[in-house]
């Protein structure tokens, strides 16, 4: 089971933001961590509103390597990562799923088909990314996996790093109105 690579490459960020967008709700990523992160248990990746995922890497700005996969069914759980989270979100027929960092400065599209799927965030180096802000070199690493299934409650799979678990503190865990 080999999955479709949608996305393998350094994004340059500010403010840690990465985000995924689709479909025309006009629900764009503005800061609201009560709404993004509502009834979730992880405070990493937001997936709360339809047509929105916020990914809040550990790295303020520089580059974070990330790649996006697609996989035809769930993918073995890959210890080597550090963090990991899952999440549900649906894409609608007709949607245009865009990538972006701060401000759409680096964006692009990804081809992920309609359908209702499950994304694994796995994270590595999240605390390196956060102490090494004006490390020259890439430190943290990024693997987003989505599967068909339907949808549930976000999870913590796993959550070593202090970065994680600081995000999983302040904007997971205690969100309750979306």
């Amino acid at each position: 089971m080999t999955p479709v690579v949608l996305l393998d490459q350094v994004v340059h960020t500010n403010y840690g933001q990465f985000t995924l967008e689709w479909g025309t709700s006009g629900d764009a990523w503005d800061g609201d961590a009560d709404r993004f992160f509502a009834h979730q248990q992880n405070g990493w990746i937001g997936a709360a509103v339809e047509g929105t995922v916020v990914v809040m890497l550990a790295r303020y700005g520089g580059g974070s390597a990330m790649r996006i996969e697609l996989w035809p069914e769930e993918p073995r759980t890959d210890a080597p990562w550090e963090d990991c989270v899952e999440v549900s979100t649906t894409v609608d027929p007709g949607d245009v799923v865009g990538w972006g960092t701060w401000d759409w400065t680096e964006s692009g599209t990804l081809t992920l088909p309609p359908g209702s799927y499950r994304l694994r965030a796995n994270a590595r180096g999240r605390d390196a990314g956060h102490a090494g802000e004006f490390d020259p070199d890439v430190v943290d690493f990024y693997l987003l996996q989505f599967w068909p299934a339907p949808p549930r409650a976000d999870a913590v799979v796993r959550s070593t790093s202090e970065n994680a678990a600081y995000w999983n503190e302040a904007w997971g865990n205690r969100r309750s109105s979306a």
